[in-house]
């Protein structure tokens, strides 16, 4: 880094015109502190698993702290090491986490049972009585769900809750002793009212109402956090918040704080895709598409979860258990034989070649088949999954339709959950796609354009994640939030961004629609392996 830019970078600090965002995903609690100029100052982590404790998944309260914790030591160390001043403080900070899951807490502020995290799917009958009384698609995941069903169970703790809310919420809570939620994140607890921007009033009558046949006296509306929009106040730092981040004393309060968001909100941040006709999809271990809405779709959908982006738009989100990993495996056994040929590839080279020959296969993936489900699918209506690659005696089976064909499968779950809102009349004018998968230019975005007939942008701007999309949104609250979100995103944050965009070309959109059709067909083999193979 150049002496001038370092100079500017400490005085930005010493100014206090910096932003952190603090997200705790599943397996790391990140720190991100960014400049005026958005851009990434240093980055702290720390890295935690989750514990199944009487039959349900959790994170210690002890855990969360010790983990925040952590990660902004290593980020203020960070800060000294390479900029040579610590900071005593920042001009704003938000937080963001996994959202969902259940946080209940009694009136003097003590969590009454250990926070039961959005993996959990004890839920199932209040998730599907919800969805039937409300008429609106509850998933197992949600909070409304995990309340309800802990007053289903008759658990002991429910006459004593007082407020309950998501790990977001409860670490700004902490921070700052307001109960305020992103409405992002809340629309992951119950539904929110796109024209109010708050929880809807109407379903949250009819909750009420369920509610109060069981366990009369507990005021539903009470319980949850209030609801705040991108740049809205949420508090300050409070010295009691101070200490918690850093023990040692170092940082003083009064930042401001954004809204506390859930990891969605903040990826669509990360990816700007929060106006409508936008979106994003993130293809990993899993891979899931949130598509921003122009209006309210006109039916209940099993395949889609109903959130929206932290400015409080409808989002419908297609989540796909199965993801990337299967794409892995192939790799790792080519890699296994060019190594027995006698040639040492990096699994970068491997995916690279793997991947270039799929641009050469047969745009209907030469009548070969595969699913990649190594767990249970929801969209398409299974409980387990099993690896399949199928053909018959007439396909064409070559390395080029192998790989086309796998990287077909990655999509193939998540294209019938984008059939369904295609089918609802949303409109898509672009796609951002991130992932490892899409590192190998121009392949398995070319294909997934093919996939959802839309425009794919690839980028280097989601680098750094949810963790950075919280800095974006403490720094967008900082700077007065004086526009929109997505015209500040566009203006302001992602005007100098390189981006690649892909547009569906016709003969593959041909192809990976005839290739459909026979995977849709074939979803029966993959069923009966489930109930063959075990």
């Amino acid at each position: 880094m150049a002496h001038e830019e370092q100079t500017g970078v400490a005085a930005a600090i010493a100014a206090g015109e910096t932003s952190l965002g603090i997200e705790l995903g599943s397996t790391r609690i990140k720190a991100c502190l960014i400049g005026p100029d958005h851009q990434v100052i240093a980055t702290g982590s720390h890295a935690w698993e989750n514990q199944f404790v009487d039959r349900l998944w959790t994170y210690s309260v002890a855990a969360i702290w010790e983990g925040v914790q952590a990660s902004v030591a290593d980020l203020l160390d960070t800060v000294e090491r390479v900029h040579g001043v610590r900071p005593t403080g920042f001009g704003a900070l938000g937080v963001s986490a996994m959202m969902h899951g259940y946080l209940p807490f009694d009136a003097a502020g003590e969590l009454l049972v250990p926070f039961r995290t959005w993996r959990n799917t004890n839920t199932e009958r209040a998730a599907a009585e919800l969805t039937e009384v409300l008429g609106f698609n509850f998933p197992l995941r949600w909070s409304a769900s995990h309340l309800y069903q802990a007053i289903l169970d008759e658990e002991a703790h429910v006459p004593d809750v007082a407020f309950f809310t998501t790990l977001a919420g409860y670490v700004h809570w902490r921070l700052t002793g307001r109960k305020v939620l992103g409405v992002g994140d809340a629309s992951g607890m119950f539904p929110i009212d796109p024209e109010t921007r708050d929880y809807d009033a109407a379903m949250l009558a009819r909750f009420q109402g369920l509610v109060a046949a069981r366990q009369a006296g507990l005021d539903v509306a009470s319980l949850l956090p209030e609801v705040l929009v991108a740049g809205q106040d949420a508090g300050t730092l409070t010295a009691e918040g101070a200490a918690l981040l850093d023990p040692t004393g170092g940082l003083l309060p009064g930042a401001v704080v954004a809204p506390p968001e859930g990891d969605a909100g903040t990826g669509m941040i990360a990816t700007n895709a929060v106006a409508p006709r936008t979106g994003n999809i993130s293809a990993g271990t899993s891979i899931f598409a949130m598509v921003v809405l122009e209006k309210a779709l006109t039916s209940v959908h099993e395949e889609l979860d109903i959130v929206t982006t932290p400015a409080g738009d409808l989002v419908a989100m297609v989540h796909c258990n199965n993801g990337a990993s299967e794409l892995g495996a192939w790799a790792g056994v080519f890699t296994e034989f060019a190594a027995a040929l006698g040639s040492e590839f990096g699994s970068d080279a491997v995916f690279e070649a793997l991947f270039s020959a799929a641009l050469d296969g047969e745009a209907d993936g030469g009548g070969l088949l595969a699913y990649n489900y190594l767990s249970g699918e929801p969209i398409t209506g299974l409980a387990e999954g099993r690896p399949l690659f199928v053909r018959t005696p007439g396909s064409r089976l070559t390395l080029a339709n192998f790989m086309r064909t796998q990287l077909y499968g990655a999509f193939g779950t998540l294209s019938l959950g984008m059939r369904v809102l295609h089918d609802e009349g949303v409109r898509l004018d672009s796609m951002f796609a991130h992932g490892g998968m899409f590192r190998t230019a121009g392949v398995a975005q070319r294909l997934l354009a093919a996939a959802i007939d839309a425009p794919v942008t690839v980028g280097d701007t989601a680098s750094e994640g949810g963790a950075w999309g919280i800095a974006v949104l403490a720094e967008y609250l900082r700077t007065g939030a004086t526009t929109a979100l997505d015209t500040y995103l566009n203006d302001a944050v992602f005007a100098g961004a390189t981006l690649d965009v892909a547009q569906p070309d016709a003969a593959d959109v041909e192809g990976y629609t005839a290739w459909l059709e026979q995977y849709e067909a074939g979803l029966a083999i993959e069923r009966a392996a489930t109930e063959a193979i075990h």
